[in-house]
């Protein structure tokens, strides 16, 4: 771990992308651990309020198809190692953050409309809002990470 932290200035590439701290995030972030199962949930309910589920899958669908070009981004080393790619990752974990907790809480309040009858087939599908947070936390985590990297530059 001493020798991941030890490199925070320095944006890793190929195989140093699954290794190194902040970037050892990509590997959920971009499975979609959590943001798939939010993607998948919504995708299976039936809501009335059509708009918030709309932005939770625009979100979710966002961030999977950016993690993915971020992390071929820095897989293939693109990024030469610039401060500029640092402040990118920061700017661009930051907005993934913003938008998947407004997400979040959107999606959290049509579950909790839905708690009249928490027996319904789509109150339990609505489970997602617990797996938004998650996703939440995840980038945020990331965010931070990436944060002290781009000062670190």
């Amino acid at each position: 771990m001493a020798s991941n932290t030890a490199m925070m200035g320095h944006l890793p590439n190929g195989v140093g992308v699954c290794t190194t701290i902040p970037d050892i995030l990509y590997v959920p972030e971009l499975l979609q651990i959590f943001g798939g199962l939010v993607w998948i949930l919504v995708a299976c309910t039936y809501v009335v309020p059509y708009n918030p589920q709309g932005w939770v899958m625009f979100v979710s669908v966002f961030c999977f198809v950016m993690t993915f070009i971020w992390l071929v981004v820095f897989a293939c080393g693109s990024h030469g190692n610039s401060s500029g790619w640092a402040t990118a990752d920061f700017i661009y974990h930051f907005i993934a953050t913003a938008f998947y907790l407004s997400a979040s809480v959107a999606l959290a309040k049509v579950t909790m409309d839905l708690k009249s009858d928490p027996f319904t087939k789509e109150y339990k599908l609505d489970i997602s809002a617990v797996f938004s947070y998650v996703a939440t936390l995840l980038y945020f985590v990331h965010t931070i990470l990436s944060a002290i990297r781009w000062k670190s530059f």
